[in-house]
């Protein structure tokens, strides 16, 4: 029963950590981020002729129409968009950040093992990590 009452603690614990962090990321203007299999409406102040996506396994841009992109996150890491207007001009070159949804999961830690579970609308494992200097989370 103890041992039930410290991972509870625990878990919540980390679940406050793991909010501040993504917040943090979230508010530095220098990232834009995306959560795995979702879209994100982007909405521009003038139209756009090119889109170009650094690697679009990570992430997938979508012209909805001439000011209205829709990014959609792939695959977890960073890439870049960069968006060219019709003379080829920089209208946007912005870095991504394609991610977990952090509010859904559990992280259940036990000895070296590493477990997340993605909780939406039930827990299922998400990712499964050993904690050795071959294998980093």
């Amino acid at each position: 029963m103890a041992f039930r009452s410290v991972l509870v603690r625990s878990i919540a614990l980390c679940a406050g950590v793991l909010a501040g962090a993504s917040s943090s990321v979230a508010e530095d203007g220098s990232l834009l981020r995306v959560f795995m299999n979702h879209a994100r409406v982007l909405k521009l102040d003038r139209p756009v002729s090119k889109v170009i996506v650094g690697n679009s396994n990570v992430a997938d841009a979508t012209v909805a129409d001439s000011t209205t992109i829709v990014l959609t996150g792939r695959a977890f890491g960073t890439t870049n968009l960069v968006l060219l207007d019709a003379e080829g001009n920089a209208i946007a070159d912005e870095r991504i950040l394609v991610s977990i949804d952090e509010g859904n999961t559990v992280r259940v830690f036990r000895q070296v093992q590493r477990t997340i579970l993605s909780c939406t609308p039930n827990c299922e494992e998400h990712a499964n990590f050993q904690n050795n200097s071959a294998a980093s989370p």
